[in-house]
């Protein structure tokens, strides 16, 4: 019997792993057809490498950082128990690739490829793992010092915060001091628009994305004895509550119409396995709801050029779904309890903080040793050729 679970908790985590191995797919999609035709390859390209880069600077350092293991020993030892511990690494690697996939869709259209390179082999070997590990692995006593103080652990189940949130606001200062796209905003004031260029693409990308979340979120229990229905069902309950907010507040349009499901389950990931069905229906609203909202300042007032909208939908949805499992999470609203919402708002300022300042070191140290960004000639003509020789549906010879 014994044999029979390790067996069952090793092919229940790496199903779960292909799953978010899947959505990086929908990552590449998304930002596919949201961005001009020009730069459609580019954006391909960029998600699989970054993927490629973050599994072995993971496997290397970032896994060790967080858990305080390493694979340097011989394959009969890695083996034990099924290989469940490599699998669980497999699985949580998808989680930590995610995070350059999130930034890929702010920068994009614009980001030199190297730099946007070294910059994710710094943040998944070291940047998301000190956080991951603080939160998931009892590191440095941060949790201990939280439940001292609040009564309760901060609490992240899937990754509001953990990856959302920390991946969205390690984005805003790689947009900020890579600045607007030539021409998005004029001296006159104006704002030049950039409708995405492909929506059936977008829209899969947003499918392929929500499909896959089921695993992201079910699958987080880790071991088969710990599967829960009910994170499946508030996540489901949240994309769609994400869904109808944005249809409402976007005015029908599809691109808001896509992000509202990822907002919705961006939002309701870290309380999954503690809220009523009906508190998820409300967590994902109120995030499709402040996606349409901020993107739109972001955007149009407040001229920041986040191509996705990666820090409204990560970053804001994430910090709302990390605060909200304080909330609906308690059994007042019909959760399951043990949670706190001051040791929720503790950990969300955290981890918000930790992103900010990081991003802001990683980005600008790239910045001041060598160009974050294309020449204006590259991003006229666009990435695809600048970069890759060869456009999305090739109309010219290739570019040597």
């Amino acid at each position: 019997m014994e044999a029979l679970k390790q067996g069952s908790d090793a092919l229940f985590i790496l199903l779960g792993g292909i799953m978010v191995l899947a959505m990086h797919a929908g990552f590449a999609f998304l930002e596919l057809g949201t961005v001009r035709k020009k730069n459609q390859v580019n954006a391909l390209v960029k998600i699989l490498v970054d993927f490629s880069i973050s599994t072995v600077v993971y496997f290397l350092v970032g896994y060790g950082v967080a858990y305080g293991t390493h694979f340097f020993v011989g394959a009969e030892q890695l083996a034990a128990k099924n290989g469940y511990e490599l699998v669980k690494f497999f699985f949580l690697l998808t989680f930590a690739a995610a995070i350059p996939a999130i930034i890929s869709g702010g920068i994009a259209e614009r980001a030199r490829f190297y730099p946007q390179l070294i910059a994710t082999a710094v943040i998944v070997g070291l940047v998301y793992p000190l956080f991951e590990g603080i939160v998931w692995n009892q590191n440095f006593g941060i949790q201990a010092w939280i439940k001292s103080a609040t009564g309760f652990e901060f609490h992240d189940f899937a990754g509001s915060v953990v990856v959302h949130a920390l991946g969205g606001w390690l984005a805003l200062p790689a947009v900020v001091l890579l600045g607007a796209r030539s021409n998005r905003y004029r001296k006159d004031g104006a704002v030049s628009a950039h409708p995405p260029s492909n929506i059936p693409f977008l829209a899969l990308g947003a499918w392929i994305l929500t499909v896959g979340w089921f695993g992201f979120n079910v699958m987080s229990a880790q071991t088969i004895d710990k599967i829960s229905g009910l994170v499946a069902v508030n996540s489901l309950m949240a994309m769609v509550g994400g869904t109808l907010a944005a249809l409402v507040a976007g005015k029908n349009d599809p691109g808001f119409v896509h992000n509202g499901p990822l907002a919705g389950l961006v939002a309701v990931c870290a309380g999954s396995d503690l809220m009523h069905p009906l508190g998820a229906l409300v967590v994902g609203s109120v995030a499709g709801a402040l996606f349409v909202v901020m993107f739109t300042l972001t955007q149009n007032r407040w001229k920041i050029d986040d191509v996705l909208g990666v820090w409204p939908l990560h970053g804001l949805c994430g910090t709302w779904g990390g605060i909200a499992a304080g909330i609906f999470g308690s059994q007042a609203l019909g959760g399951l309890g043990g949670v706190s919402l001051s040791a929720q708002l503790l950990g969300t300022a955290m981890g918000v903080l930790w992103a900010v300042i990081a991003g802001f070191a990683v980005y600008g140290l790239i910045k001041s040793v060598t160009s974050l960004r294309l020449t204006q000639e590259e991003e006229f003509e666009g990435a695809d050729l600048s970069l890759h020789r060869i456009g999305a549906t090739p109309d010219r010879e290739v570019n040597w």
